[in-house]
């Protein structure tokens, strides 16, 4: 992430949270203490954002418009914070890059955006996002819009199976040593339908879901290639899903 992007996102940040300490954005963005220092410094002269103690505080009020951030959904945000920061190092430059539903996906999205990789997906907010932001390469999956999950789902059976991807990033309800779990159905079969045309699948799941079951089985431990988790997930359910072949990330 640049300097650039890397003020955008605690713009954003301060837009949810109102108020960051310096060991909150240190621990957001896996920064030095002096880099910390000298953004808020930064932004503070060029007036976006107050330099207060300890930390700083936004100048406007919050974007009125729904985020992902804004509800339930930001629980554990400073650790799906991490992984996105995690997952994002994976990418390369020329990559297309998968990412489905989820806080935690649209953390990645931001952390992405501005980055020489094509990100494909059919989480509405996360499209919204990139586009109003000038991401150059955004592919989105078209269908009708489902409200209650804020995603596109095509008509067609094929129609996901026409997109390919070197990455795909997703989340869900748990993990266990089974694999990984989704509450929704009509979800988790218009994602299945792109495993077979991605090169990696890597699972984002907070600490809190290891261990935990919940709706369908979407992918079977033996298919996932990375998991990243806080570390404080359950060592036992981790060190089952390793013997399956899975490379843990702990952030």
């Amino acid at each position: 992430m640049t300097e650039s992007q890397r003020h955008h996102a605690i713009i954003e940040l301060l837009q949810q949270k109102r108020y960051m300490t310096v060991a909150g954005l240190i621990q957001a963005f896996d920064i030095s203490p002096a880099t910390a220092r000298r953004d808020i410094n930064k932004l503070n002269e060029s007036g976006k954002l107050r330099k207060v103690r300890n930390g700083a505080e936004a100048t406007t009020m919050a974007k009125s418009q729904w985020s992902p951030m804004d509800s339930e959904q930001s629980v554990n945000f400073d650790e799906k914070s991490r992984i996105a920061i995690a997952a994002a190092k994976l990418c390369q430059p020329g990559q297309s890059i998968v990412i489905n539903c989820g806080s935690t996906a649209f953390l990645l999205g931001q952390h992405l955006c501005g980055m020489d990789v094509q990100v494909i997906t059919n989480y509405f907010p996360l499209a919204s996002y990139l586009i109003e932001h000038q991401h150059e390469r955004v592919l989105v999956i078209g269908g009708q819009y489902h409200r209650d999950q804020s995603i596109m789902l095509g008509a067609q059976d094929e129609l996901s199976g026409i997109y390919t991807g070197d990455w795909m990033f997703t989340s869900g309800k748990g993990l266990t040593e089974d694999g990984l779990y989704k509450i929704d159905m009509l979800t988790a079969m218009a994602e299945q339908k792109m495993l077979a045309n991605v090169g990696k699948l890597v699972a984002l799941v907070d600490s809190s879901k290891i261990g935990q079951r919940g709706g369908v089985l979407f992918s079977k431990a033996e298919q996932m290639d990375y998991i990243i988790t806080g570390k404080n997930a359950d060592p036992k359910v981790l060190d089952a899903l390793r013997a399956k072949g899975c490379e843990i990330i702990l952030v």
